[in-house]
């Protein structure tokens, strides 16, 4: 009696589970409904935003040791993205460095020589034009990236290892990150992002949720060369404040006061706290604040002048962080510089000017 009500209890447990009961079937229909929603995000962001992202090849010119003749060659590769229909497009500075010749290829492989239009090494930053652009261009739009916060779903469209529109997905890991751009320059508020980012990526575009551009995907840290989940992606906002000034000028307006700084290697070596001024030029905003360079003295020994400490209440160690400073303002803007001049602490209101 016993084993066969074992059967029968069995028999109805397994009835029970089969039969569409209210709560089980509305457990399932949630989790259903959650996974296709994300993955129809992510396909969807994919299918709008393939045609935008291009592959971008760099060659240069070397001459043969056996025959001496000058032949093209493969220097590098990455990614970019169309930032407008008028053929412009957007990739890495170390992409496209010392290229002799771009060749941008098309998400449906049709391939247009390219120009590049303007660089910004110290954002790692490159606009390209493309000769004889097509009429069927596609642009992304552009986000915020301020409003990104640590957890939020991003998506990276490129070309690893040479593998033509790849996606990856992943979250925003951190912010406010900093790296070292290829001419040794800080970029600072870096998207930090465990999307898988390898070779050939750089230069593609990071989206969010809403397919809207939020970084251009610029480096990875990693000890084997590859992906290890820490991928770093310039923030848009910076983006679109630098390539409106790669277009109209080819390169990046820097409000300046008239200064040559030394080097951080000569204030590293005599430990100074600040960038002492090497140079003030005659007739320029700090010569006219009356700011002091360094001079020799009889002896033919260096005295400093003015040793820049502050700039509007900011920490300035090194020459990074003085242009990192100027580059928050315009020129026609005051700023408080703040100097040591021997034992005195002096201060100056500067009006900035158009870097010449």
């Amino acid at each position: 009696m016993h084993r066969i009500s074992r059967v029968v209890f069995a028999f109805l447990g397994a009835l029970l589970i089969s039969l569409p009961g209210p709560l089980t079937q509305a457990r399932e229909v949630d989790y259903l409904s959650f996974a296709t929603e994300d993955e129809a995000n992510t396909t969807e962001i994919f299918a709008r935003a393939s045609p935008s992202v291009v592959y971008v090849t760099n060659t240069a010119l070397s001459r043969s040791i056996f025959s001496l003749d000058v032949q093209e060659i493969p220097r590098g590769s990455g990614s970019g993205f169309v930032w407008d229909r008028s053929g412009l497009i957007v990739t890495n500075f170390h992409v496209i460095a010392g290229a002799h010749r771009l060749i941008v290829t098309l998400h449906d492989r049709r391939q247009f020589d390219a120009k590049v239009v303007g660089m910004a090494p110290e954002k790692d930053l490159a606009v390209l034009r493309l000769e004889e652009p097509p009429d069927d261009l596609v642009s992304l739009p552009l986000g915020d990236s301020s409003e990104l916060s640590v957890g939020r779903k991003v998506l990276a469209i490129g070309n690893p290892f040479g593998l033509d529109t790849t996606l990856t997905t992943g979250i925003v890991s951190a912010l406010g990150r900093e790296i070292a751009a290829p001419n040794n320059r800080r970029i600072r508020g870096v998207i930090q992002t465990d999307a898988a980012i390898n070779p050939g990526n750089s230069g593609g575009p990071l989206l969010n949720s809403l397919g809207q551009l939020v970084g251009v995907n610029t480096a990875i840290y990693s000890p084997s060369g590859a992906s290890a989940g820490i991928g770093f992606a310039i923030p848009v906002n910076t983006v679109k404040d630098v390539v409106p000034q790669l277009i109209s000028y080819g390169r990046i307006l820097r409000p300046m006061i008239g200064v040559e700084l030394a080097s951080d290697r000569w204030v590293q070596r005599y430990r100074i706290e600040g960038v002492p001024i090497v140079h003030v030029y005659p007739g320029l905003p700090a010569d006219r604040a009356g700011m002091l360079g360094a001079r020799r003295t009889s002896r033919y020994e260096v005295e400093l002048g003015d040793v820049i400490t502050h700039i509007d209440g900011q920490q300035i160690r090194n020459n990074d962080d003085y242009l990192a400073a100027l580059e928050k303002y315009q020129p026609g803007d005051r700023v408080v510089i703040k100097t040591r001049r021997g034992k005195e602490v002096l201060s100056f209101s500067v009006k900035l000017i158009e870097s010449q």
